[in-house]
């Protein structure tokens, strides 16, 4: 059904401290600035230079004292003013042009009070051209005179300083003011605009055409810099964090950063706006645009009307996906992911400013229920604007959408093929728990009794408010992200883990991997042992939701991984080493159907699934899934990995490591290293560890038949010696150890088993030498008998032995 815009009147102003002069103000100049307070109590109207007093007003709603100041002629007011979010009382800033800073605060006496003024340029010749404050933070671009640094300095396109200073609240009435940090030299004028999380540095008329189409966008949560050309489609990102002391010379940044400095015409934006979604932008031809964070643009809408040169005034805003632009006298409603015109209104009044939402966490009772709109204030009132139900349109009660709910749960659970209905549900006895859920929105269980029992997962949940407040307001990004990760991976645990859950589970794992590993860490109590190991405490209930899985040949429905596969895969990210451990571990538990041990495919195989085609994978990890599957096709398979890689010692330490309980597996890897040694003489130096895999039921004649079964051919008869360059052949003293290994530990006193175990107790001393007496030499004369054979001249040496 259609939803109604509507403008709702929220205040006529006359809530408000000086109301009358609020609507004059209002009213009399249309290039007053307005800014709202983080709690939605204050409003600040800043008049520029040149204007009748006051040029300053903040007024209040509800009790609390307001604030009027004016400057005479020769004395110009404020550049710029700003609210800041300090949680204990209202504070403002305001800054000159020539660097002077007031800051003022509220509630710490009568009225308005002066906390503190300081000089952001206290060398002089500098003048502030820009200002903005965002969180905790105080920003500003100063244009500096050539020659004040005692050089002849850059050219004046170039003498703007981005500088940046902390600002924080110091006890009851006192302010820190940190250390000035120069985030960027030598860049041009830029305009300042603040967002909760990002400061956006955007050119300005005054900006020199050649990098005018440029913009910065600095996240202080994240320490990075992104220039962006929004025309060129273009974005790079740089580290600039002032804690680490980084700073750059636009110049130099510029450079290196290729494509960024083509020519392109000038951005010709009419108004700017930050949002939580990023920076709107509104051309001169009526186009909205988003900047995001990350330097990407989008177009949102084309408003029916363009705004007319720079005098036209015109105010953007976003609320629940809606965008909101006042040109003029017109409000329009787009819807920011179509882009398609919702509803277009016309105000009585052209003067309208739109006011930024109060921040998570401060608004008061009053802003809590004006939540979900856009604020609109003139000199008629303040308003809401707001997307509403039509009236007649009927709401189900709490206990119907109970019972709907679990219809559908129970659905999706059941096996039978009739439909569930929730009358069904109303009145059979089986589902309990809807009914006594329906039972207690009825009333039918006391306050006491109810808070008693939900009182721990009402902490839960306000810790977890806050939280979100604390990450929209932009505090401690990083930890509270996550926080937030390891609190969802702990709430989805506790489900059912399927359809929604898992997918969400898989969306956790994909954006904040390190946050979710650390929630499954504590799930299920992992710990190394020492050895390279892992041990866990888990209950069995958890393992059960972490190794069931898929059938086997099935694929994951829309690419959405079971829970082994999602920590495989997310272990190989980020800790790849720990990968084996992991899986050796998951291994060990388990029982019938959980996936380790059931009828579907081995952890092992789903692990490597989870590395990528074969081929593709990391070689190093699938060795050691393999190894330590446990499976004697994976271990043989890993084995011939390795000899393949001739890593000889790994291979005989993967045999030795299986123990006597594989007696079979050992054996089949002994034969295939045998076969290797019987090959060549690369084994020959593991030839202990060789004879330790050795099976000891194994005969001498079966080693010696497996031996002759590898040995090579031999094309020629044999040498005894080989020629230079080949390799030696097998000898039997290289085979003695083997021998040795396969025969008993003494010599066997019947007969003989084997026609080779005689070799095995060769007693390994020679016998004596016989005594020598003189040696002679014979002339072949003294023997007519060896003329036969011994050559005519050649003496030779015999002994003489009697």
């Amino acid at each position: 059904m259609k939803r109604i815009g509507t403008l709702r009147l929220l205040s006529d102003l006359s809530h408000f401290s000086g109301a009358a002069r609020l609507r004059e103000l209002l009213a009399g100049d249309p290039a007053v600035r307005v800014r709202c307070s983080p709690d939605g109590r204050h409003l600040l109207l800043l008049r520029p230079p040149g204007a009748p007093s006051p040029q300053l007003l903040v007024a209040v709603r509800g009790p609390g004292a307001e604030l009027e100041r004016a400057w005479p002629a020769g004395h110009p007011p404020p550049l710029d003013a700003f609210f800041l979010p300090w949680p204990a009382r209202p504070a403002l800033v305001l800054v000159w042009e020539s660097g002077l800073t007031e800051v003022w605060g509220a509630g710490v006496g009568p009225g308005w009070q002066l906390l503190r003024s300081t000089e952001l340029c206290p060398g002089g010749g500098a003048r502030v051209v820009a200002v903005a404050a965002p969180r905790g933070r105080l920003v500003w671009c100063e244009e500096r005179q050539d020659g004040a640094e005692g050089w002849l300095g850059p050219p004046p396109a170039f003498s703007h300083y981005v500088c940046v200073r902390t600002l924080e609240p110091s006890g009851e009435a006192g302010t820190n003011l940190g250390p000035t940090h120069i985030l960027l030299h030598h860049c041009p004028s830029f305009g300042l605009l603040a967002s909760r999380k990002d400061l956006f540095l955007v050119p300005t008329t005054t900006t020199w055409p050649g990098v005018s189409h440029i913009l910065l966008i600095w996240s202080p949560g994240k320490g990075k810099v992104m220039v962006a050309a929004p025309c060129l489609g273009l974005s790079h990102s740089k580290s600039l964090n002032p804690g680490r002391g980084d700073t750059w010379d636009f110049r130099t940044l510029l450079r290196g950063l290729p494509g960024l400095l083509c020519p392109m015409k000038p951005l010709t934006v009419h108004t700017w706006a930050p949002t939580p979604q990023g920076l709107l932008l509104l051309d001169f031809r009526g186009t909205v645009s988003l900047v995001q964070s990350h330097g990407g643009t989008r177009a949102v809408g084309t408003l029916q009307e363009a705004p007319v040169g720079l005098a036209g005034s015109a105010a953007l805003g976003t609320f629940h996906g809606t965008l909101a632009c006042v040109l003029g006298s017109t409000l329009e409603l787009l819807d920011m992911g179509s882009g398609q015109l919702l509803e277009r209104k016309v105000l009585s009044t052209d003067r309208v400013h739109l006011l930024a939402p109060p921040a998570p966490g401060m608004e008061d009772k009053e802003e809590l229920e004006t939540r979900g709109g856009l604020r609109l204030l003139s000199a008629l009132g303040l308003f809401r604007v707001g997307w509403e139900a039509p009236q007649g349109l009927e709401v189900p009660s709490a206990e119907d959408l109970v019972f709907e709910e679990a219809c559908e749960y129970y659905q999706r659970r059941s096996l039978r093929g009739a439909q569930l209905t929730p009358e069904e549900l109303r009145h059979n006895s089986t589902f309990r728990a809807p009914q006594a859920l329906a039972s207690i929105l009825q009333g039918h269980v006391s306050p006491s009794t109810l808070l008693t029992t939900l009182r721990a997962e009402l902490r839960d949940y306000r810790g977890l408010d806050q939280l979100k407040a604390h990450l929209v307001a932009g505090d401690e990004e990083e930890a509270g992200w996550t926080e937030l990760a390891e609190h969802e991976v702990a709430r989805l645990l506790r489900t059912e883990l399927m359809g929604d859950q898992l997918a969400q589970l898989n969306t956790v794992f994909q954006a904040l991997p390190t946050a979710a590993w650390g929630a499954i860490l504590r799930a299920l109590q992992l710990q190394p042992d020492g050895n390279g190991r892992l041990r866990s405490h888990a209950p069995p209930d958890v393992w059960k939701k972490v190794l069931g899985g898929t059938s086997a040949g099935k694929e994951p429905p829309n690419g959405i991984l079971p829970l082994f596969e999602l920590l495989c895969q997310c272990l190989c990210r980020l800790e790849p080493r720990w990968l084996p451990p992991f899986v050796e571990l998951a291994q060990q538990q388990g029982g019938p159907g959980w996936g380790a041990g059931g009828p579907g495919l081995p952890l092992y195989r789903r692990a490597l699934a989870v590395l990528g085609e074969e081929g593709t994978r990391s070689e190093a990890l699938e060795l050691e899934l393999l190894l330590g599957s446990g499976r004697p096709k994976a271990v043989l398979q890993a084995v011939g990995q390795l000899v393949q890689k001739e890593q000889w010692e790994r291979a005989l330490e993967a045999g030795l490591a299986l123990g006597p309980s594989s007696p079979l597996l050992r054996s089949e890897i002994f034969k295939l290293l045998l076969a290797e040694f019987a090959r060549h003489r690369r084994l020959d130096a593991y030839l202990p560890l060789l004879c330790r895999l050795c099976p000891p039921d194994l005969a001498p004649a079966e080693l010696l038949l497996l031996l002759r079964t590898h040995l090579p051919d031999e094309l020629e008869p044999p040498t005894p010696f080989p020629e230079p360059g080949t390799e030696p052949p097998l000898s039997v003293g290289l085979l003695r150890a083997l021998l040795e290994q396969t025969g008993a530990k003494g010599r066997p006193s019947g007969p003989v088993l084997s026609l080779y175990e005689d070799i095995l107790w060769d007693p390994g001393t020679p016998p004596p030498t016989p005594p020598r007496g003189p040696v002679t030499t014979l002339q072949a004369s003294d023997h007519p008998a060896w003329e036969a054979w011994a050559p005519s001249g050649q003496g030779l040496c015999v002994t003489d032995t009697g």
